[in-house]
C-alpha cells in the first residue's frame, strides 16, 4: 500500500492485544494452560499465529481435532486463567501518553479487537482507558478478523470515510482486515507478528516500538 499523509487522518483505529496492551505473553500462557487442561498441546508460534482472531475461531484452528464441546471447554479454561492473571497485562510503555497527545490534537480514537465485548470492557475498566475512545468494536459484535465489518461499523458510527482513517495492528489478520477496505495501515513489530511476516501484508507503514508509533502518529 502507498503511504498517505497521516496528519490528514482524523480517525485512528487500534487493535488492542499486542498493539496497545502488552498482553501477548499472557495470551500464550493462558492458551497453553487451557489446552493442556483439556488434553491438547500447542507451541508458542502457532498460538501467536491465531492472536487477533476471535477466541473460538483461534481455538478451532489450533485444535481442529477437538469436538465442539472440547473447543468450548478450552474457551472456558482460557477465560478463567486469563481473567485471574489480567494484572500481568499493562499498556506498553509510552502508549498512554500517546493516546493523551492524540486526543489533545483532536484526533478521534477507536478500537477494533478480536476480544469479546465482555473481555474488552473488563480491560477498559481496569486500565481506566474508556475515555480515550469514541467507539470500540469487538469480534462477537462484527465478526472475526480479517472480516472488515468492525472497521465498516466504526466508520459508519463516526461518520468518517476510509480516506480519513488509519488502522494499527500487530498481526496479519489486522493488516488483512485493513487491506480488505484499502485502508491505510500501520504494522507494529513489537506484538504477535514478526516484522518479516507483517511486511508480506504490505502495510502502509511499519514501526518497531511504541515510541516509533507515537512519533509517527503525533508528528
Amino acid at each position: 500500500m502507498t503511504k498517505d499523509n497521516l496528519a490528514n487522518k482524523h480517525l485512528i483505529i487500534f487493535d488492542w492485544d499486542g498493539t496497545l496492551m502488552d498482553s501477548i505473553g499472557l495470551i500464550v500462557e493462558s492458551m497453553h494452560i487451557a489446552g493442556e487442561a483439556n488434553g491438547f498441546s500447542s507451541n508458542d508460534a502457532t498460538i501467536k499465529d491465531i492472536i487477533g482472531l476471535s477466541l473460538i475461531k483461534g481455538i478451532q484452528i489450533l485444535y481442529p481435532q477437538a469436538s465442539s464441546e472440547q473447543h468450548q471447554a478450552i474457551v472456558d479454561s482460557y477465560a478463567k486463567y486469563y481473567i485471574a492473571n489480567a494484572s500481568k497485562s499493562p499498556f506498553f510503555e509510552g502508549i498512554e501518553p500517546m493516546l493523551k497527545q492524540l486526543k489533545a490534537q483532536g484526533k478521534q480514537l477507536a478500537v477494533a479487537t478480536g476480544k469479546k465485548r465482555i473481555g474488552l470492557q473488563r480491560v477498559l475498566d481496569s486500565s481506566g482507558s474508556q475515555h480515550y475512545f469514541v467507539v470500540t468494536r469487538c469480534a462477537d459484535e462484527s465478526g472475526s478478523k480479517p472480516d472488515p465489518q468492525m472497521l465498516k461499523d466504526i466508520l459508519a458510527m463516526t461518520g468518517f470515510d476510509i480516506d480519513d482513517a488509519v488502522f494499527i495492528g500487530d498481526s496479519i489478520h489486522d493488516l488483512q482486515m485493513a487491506n480488505a477496505l484499502n485502508m491505510t495501515s500501520i504494522a507494529v513489530n513489537y506484538g504477535a507478528g514478526s516484522a518479516e511476516v507483517l511486511m508480506q501484508q504490505n502495510p502502509s507503514y511499519q514501526v518497531d516500538s511504541p515510541q516509533q508509533l507515537a512519533d509517527l502518529l503525533c508528528g
